[in-house]
């Protein structure tokens, strides 16, 4: 009875020690994201102004002269959008064929460790891979370049995202569905993809969010601009690098349009991270449970 009694002691403490390091853990996560967004609000918002979101940076703008930033702005965004959507036109038939066609396979196993490992790589690794072709091929910085190394970066995100969330469905949809005759193929495009759809919609969106603040890989291969882009031939501004040269001033009026340039950068992420939990629950209406 002794015995009984210390066993369930122990359990009870382990237990209870565990509820407290998770405690402790949420505490200090939540605090760190609230000082972060505190630090940037404080200092970058009074800096924010019509001008700054609508207008280039004019001559002595790094001098603490006029301008703005429209042109990190766009350049972010077009980075970004084209890296997604070329990464999503090679991840989303990748998941597909590894649910459908590798499942738990070796070969899918081999796969999948690929992709993580691809996933770990630091950005300026992929930036100095970048460079390195780009220096082979003969071709200068441009929008085309941070596009596609941005699109090699959310690749593997995007398809281990999506992959985790296919192999969530459940297996009675798919054998239901083949019981029915219908092919591989017919399965994970008329079953799968519409089942998982809010998941692969998150993963787009994860992906997205990657590249709009990622700043080293972009550093070697989009370069930096004053201007806006006309042409994919054309280098371009982002908005972690605008950050990262305006912090770099030694003008204070230049530091705190750096901290601005960083609230609207986590402004726009924190809008696609809200507009995609809003999108994953409109489209979990159509799914089945």
């Amino acid at each position: 009875m002794g015995l009984m009694k210390r066993h369930w002691q122990r359990r009870h403490f382990v237990e209870a020690f565990m509820i407290s390091m998770m405690r402790v853990s949420l505490f200090i996560v939540s605090a760190a994201l609230g000082l972060i967004l505190w630090i940037v609000v404080v200092r970058g918002l009074p800096a924010i102004s019509w001008d700054m979101v609508t207008k280039i940076p004019e001559g002595g703008y790094y001098m603490g002269k006029g301008g703005g930033i429209l042109n990190a702005i766009l350049g972010s965004l077009y980075l970004a959008s084209g890296g997604t959507f070329l990464a999503m036109i090679f991840s989303v038939p990748i998941a597909m064929y590894l649910k459908t066609y590798l499942g738990d396979s070796k070969w899918g196993h081999y796969v999948r460790l690929s992709l993580d490992v691809l996933w770990g790589i630091p950005s300026i690794v992929y930036g100095a891979f970048g460079f390195t072709l780009m220096i082979a091929l003969g071709i200068r910085s441009s929008l085309l370049a941070g596009i596609i190394i941005l699109a090699l970066i959310e690749l593997p995100i995007m398809t281990r995202a999506m992959d985790e969330v296919i192999r969530r469905m459940p297996v009675d949809l798919e054998h239901a569905a083949l019981a029915l005759g219908s092919t591989k193929f017919e399965v994970a495009l008329r079953v799968v993809t519409r089942q998982m759809l809010p998941g692969i919609t998150t993963a787009i969106l994860l992906g997205f969010g990657r590249g709009i603040g990622d700043a080293a890989s972009v550093l070697f291969t989009a370069g930096y601009t004053d201007r806006i882009p006309t042409s994919l031939m054309r280098p371009t501004a982002s908005l972690p690098l605008a950050v990262f040269f305006q912090l770099g001033s030694p003008y204070p009026e230049v530091q705190q349009r750096g901290y601005a340039a960083a609230l609207i950068l986590t402004i726009i992420v924190l809008a696609v991270s809200l507009g995609s939990r809003w999108l994953s629950a409109r489209l979990n209406k159509y799914t089945i449970k």
